[in-house]
């Protein structure tokens, strides 16, 4: 098992090789927004980043920032959303534990999505109306969660709350990766790359108050007067802790993110006797979608049963095909929707096609009798426009009737799954690390995807609920962090 590093005692630092008021561990879109925001509080900043430039994990990203309550493009594009609703729906739909965390967060989200704009970080006044994981063009706004899938649509109105960095495509995350770590060198924050910090530092009086870097010219032992705060990553790309704290996600499973997403940052926190949470939480994806008409289809597992509503966000229905008998999973087509989905990376593979029901549930070796039962009742259901048992969208339910018949196996052992932890350790809305009774660690702060925020598992995930909360709850522990009472 993984063992925390040890804590060190400030009693036995002989001396400081260096002293910044903020120390910032790790430079990836949370740690690039509290640095800034600390130096701007009049702090000096002094970020210790492991690899060789800045960046992360969040610079690998379509750059989707989830954001609500009447943003500039909402307001822009003609949707019209309030704070209210975005809190209902995040409330309802991510099993988030801090409701001041969320309400916070959305009542600024708005506001927050102008300050990144400010920085320098592109996006378009437009609106991709169409399904799609990622939007291809440049456009920014995008439905990315499950606002429209029920039940959540019951709790408040559906809006699109995605908002896509201006870059045709994937790989916007750069860009607002490059437009904050600009703005940060003009603000005057310090950096020291090929750092990485092995142990955090405690004074007598409980209080965080330093930091054990390893660089490639020896040991240095940094202060920080005022405080520290853990950005550096979540912990996809070390197995042994996935083992111990993700032992559903199947093995076949591939973390998404950097080599040194490897649970660092959360043996650090752990070291200072943090709580955690939603360790068991992860959000995965191999959707079976674009093309969009492909969620006209149905989902069967071994059973030759339905599980999912089709149209739900693909993490949310990656997480139910995990939890399926044997993680078993194939998507049912007719010839009037067929096509293969365009999403390569996944490698979903076609079965075969077939002439009747009777004959695919053969091919696919289901129980006798259960994917024709299966199909009589959604077809009679659909040829009504309705789905009683998971209520798809009617704009996505027609009847599977149309022969010859396809299936592919979109199970977790035939497909390509790939996830992002979103367990960490526990903070309060303003960034403070709790201890576990749910005490406030005196100095030490925290950020981004080595917390647990709001989303508590890929169930109630939407893309951007990443870098939303991350860069926005990353500017709060900055601001915290540079207020507070000296270590002097």
């Amino acid at each position: 098992m993984t063992q925390p590093p040890v804590l060190l005692r400030a009693s036995d630092v002989s001396a400081w090789n260096d002293t910044a008021d903020v120390l910032v561990i790790g430079y990836g879109i949370a740690g690039a927004c509290a640095a800034l925001e600390a130096r701007r509080a009049g702090a000096d900043v002094l970020v210790l980043e492991r690899a060789s430039g800045g960046g992360g994990a969040s610079a690998l990203s379509a750059g989707i920032f989830y954001l609500g309550g009447g943003t500039a493009v909402q307001q822009a594009v003609g949707v019209e959303d309030t704070a209210d609703d975005m809190y209902r729906f995040l409330m309802a739909s991510t099993g988030a534990p801090d409701a001041r965390m969320v309400r916070m967060f959305c009542d600024h989200a708005a506001s927050h999505f102008d300050w990144l704009e400010t920085q320098g970080v592109p996006f378009e006044r437009s609106y991709y109306q169409d399904k799609a994981v990622i939007a291809p063009t440049s456009e920014c706004l995008a439905s990315t969660g499950n606002e429209k899938v029920w039940p959540y649509y019951e709790f408040a109105k559906p809006v699109a709350r995605g908002h896509k960095v201006a870059k045709v495509g994937d790989g916007g995350g750069a860009l607002a990766m490059n437009a904050l770590i600009a703005r940060c060198e003009e603000a005057g924050v310090r950096v020291a790359c090929d750092s990485q910090v092995t142990a955090l530092i405690r004074d007598d009086a409980g209080r965080i108050v330093g930091v054990r870097v390893r660089q490639s010219s020896g040991t240095l032992y940094v202060r920080g007067r005022r405080g520290v705060i853990l950005a550096a990553g979540g912990f996809g790309m070390n197995q042994e802790l996935m083992q111990q704290y993700c032992p559903e996600l199947p093995r076949t499973a591939e973390a998404l993110g950097i080599p040194n997403n490897d649970g660092g940052a959360l043996m650090l926190g752990l070291s200072a006797g943090a709580g955690t949470q939603a360790m068991s939480g992860t959000i995965a994806t191999a959707s079976f979608y674009p093309p969009a008409q492909l969620i006209k289809g149905i989902l069967v597992n071994n059973r030759g049963e339905r599980f999912v509503a089709e149209d739900s966000y693909h993490g949310r229905t990656a997480e139910l095909i995990a939890e399926q008998p044997q993680s078993a999973a194939y998507l049912i087509l007719d010839s009037e929707i067929f096509a293969y989905p365009e999403n390569t990376n996944a490698q979903h593979r076609l079965v075969d096609g077939f002439e009747t029901i009777a004959e695919m549930e053969a091919g696919l070796n289901l129980p006798a009798g259960s994917l024709q039962r299966t199909m009589a009742d959604y077809n009679a259901s659909a040829a009504k426009g309705e789905d009683p048992l998971w209520h798809k969208h009617p704009s996505w339910v027609k009847p599977l009737d149309q022969a010859p018949y396809a299936a592919f196996d979109v199970s977790y052992s035939n497909s390509i799954y790939y996830y992002l932890t979103l367990g960490g350790l526990r903070t309060t809305a303003e960034g403070e690390v709790l201890d576990e009774s749910g005490n406030v660690i005196p100095g030490f702060y925290a950020a981004g995807a080595c917390v647990s925020s709001i989303p508590q598992d890929g169930r109630g995930y939407a893309s951007g609920l990443s870098l939303g909360p991350g860069s926005y709850f990353g500017r709060v522990a900055g601001v915290t962090a540079a207020k507070a009472t000296t270590n002097d």
